[in-house]
């Protein structure tokens, strides 16, 4: 489960997030790339966009459902 006191700075606020356990294996992206971008610099993924609609958020769950290393998380206020 994602640690909201690990949240990563790059992510925009609201309720989805990416903590500092990701491993930059791409799923997120691949799943909701119009809300999961990779920070180079970090090599991980964070939420640029919080989901607009119901097709984002499912797309947005899905990656967290599926997030090998549960670094997704979704109660980020």
């Amino acid at each position: 489960m994602a640690d909201l006191s690990l949240k990563v700075p790059e992510n925009v606020p609201g309720r989805f997030y990416v903590d500092a356990t990701c491993i930059d294996c791409d799923l997120c992206r691949e799943t909701a790339p119009r809300n999961f971008q990779r920070h180079d610099a970090g090599r991980r993924s964070y939420v640029a966009r919080q989901p607009s609609g119901p097709e984002e958020h499912a797309a947005c769950l899905a990656a967290l459902e599926e997030c090998p290393v549960e670094a997704i998380g979704q109660d980020g206020g």
